[in-house]
């Protein structure tokens, strides 16, 4: 019994190491209005102004120590400005 909770607990730390590790690897990628087909690059250059502000709120987010919890109202009201 004791051995298998020490598993456990060495199997989820792995998990949760390898998930934080990985998690910036998955960030989404700013759009390159050039890389598209040209019907579709008024679609990219807006597309990467929306990732720009959200970047941005973010940032201030980040800077004024907002909990993770008030994160979302925050960046809202930062976006709609």
């Amino acid at each position: 019994m004791c051995v298998s909770a020490i598993r456990f607990a060495l199997y989820l730390g792995t998990v949760l190491i390898l998930t934080l590790w990985f998690d910036a690897g998955f960030a989404q990628k700013l759009v390159d209005p050039n890389s598209v087909a040209p019907e579709f690059r008024a679609a990219a250059e807006k597309r990467r102004a929306e990732q720009i502000k959200l970047s941005e709120c973010n940032k201030k987010a980040e800077e004024a120590k907002v909990l993770p919890r008030d994160r979302t109202p925050f960046v809202n009201s930062c976006l709609e400005n």
